[in-house]
């Protein structure tokens, strides 16, 4: 909220911010590593997403919208290329070597909170507000990359927001998070079906953001609760293996380290970030 993206030093003693990167005109929403490690890219409440050199501490570009960007994804495959979705309901494909759109996917959607690749590449998955209206046959969207048209209606038929959705490493299926208190699997090759037989349930949304994340090996799902814990669950069973009360306030958020499978980090409604191991 304070418009500044924070690097932490994880390891030192002293936990120091390694680096503060002050360009966000308004509150950061989010924020994602590029896979080389040494780029960053912003987004937020100025309308702006941003990539920035780490190494350096410089913005290299500015793609300006007319929304604000509340969430940002790299291509799996392609780091040039990032989706953007904002408050307006638009979702855009960016080239970084033009700083130009070079796909528009364009719906009547609500707020979008999540965008997140198949594991082909070749589809995304976005997750759309639905509070405006009880209908909430947008809720979730399965989108054809390269033709910008939606390759799925009515995913998720029930009328909850689902403020978060991720692909499994391996397997062809996406979980929603549901404003329901529990996690939704998903198929991700047509039909696109709900698992009416499989659900992550005990953790607690209540109308917070919050995430869930797949281990890198693919057998635990965890997930933030409104309760302040952490939830991990047998990805296969959908049971939960372990809780840990992690925070005073709601867990907002939860990310595996991408090379220590044992190594994860969790941040608080109350502004902290806690790693665990």
């Amino acid at each position: 909220m304070d418009n500044m993206v924070c690097i932490w030093n994880v390891w030192s003693r002293d936990k120091k911010k390694a680096c503060v990167l002050n360009f966000h005109n308004a509150a950061v929403k989010d924020v994602k590593w590029s896979q080389q490690g040494n780029f960053l890219l912003s987004c937020g409440y100025d309308c702006t997403s941003r990539l920035i050199d780490v190494e350096k501490g410089m913005e290299t570009q500015v793609f300006r919208e007319d929304q604000m960007v509340g969430v940002i994804k790299f291509h799996p495959d392609n780091s040039n290329l990032f989706l953007s979705g904002g408050s307006k309901g638009h979702i855009k494909l960016w080239d970084i070597r033009t700083g130009k759109v070079v796909h528009n996917y364009n719906r009547n959607l609500g707020s979008i909170l999540d965008v997140e690749f198949t594991t082909n590449r070749k589809q995304f998955i976005s997750s759309s507000d639905v509070s405006g209206s009880n209908i909430s046959e947008n809720s979730i969207i399965v989108w054809d990359v390269s033709r910008q048209v939606p390759l799925s209606n009515q995913v998720y038929v029930e009328a909850y927001t689902c403020p978060c959705v991720r692909s499994h490493p391996f397997d062809p299926v996406f979980v929603a998070q549901s404003n329901g208190n529990y996690v939704a699997m998903f198929s991700s090759t047509p039909p696109y079906r709900l698992n009416k037989y499989k659900r992550y349930e005990s953790h607690g949304v209540s109308g917070f953001h919050i995430k869930c994340n797949f281990s890198l090996d693919g057998k635990k799902l965890a997930s933030g609760s409104s309760d302040g814990s952490i939830y991990i669950y047998d990805y296969q069973s959908s049971k939960v293996i372990k809780k840990i009360k992690a925070f005073g306030q709601a867990c907002m958020d939860i990310s595996f380290h991408p090379v220590m499978p044992n190594v994860f980090a969790s941040c608080s409604w109350d502004g902290s970030v806690s790693v665990f191991e």
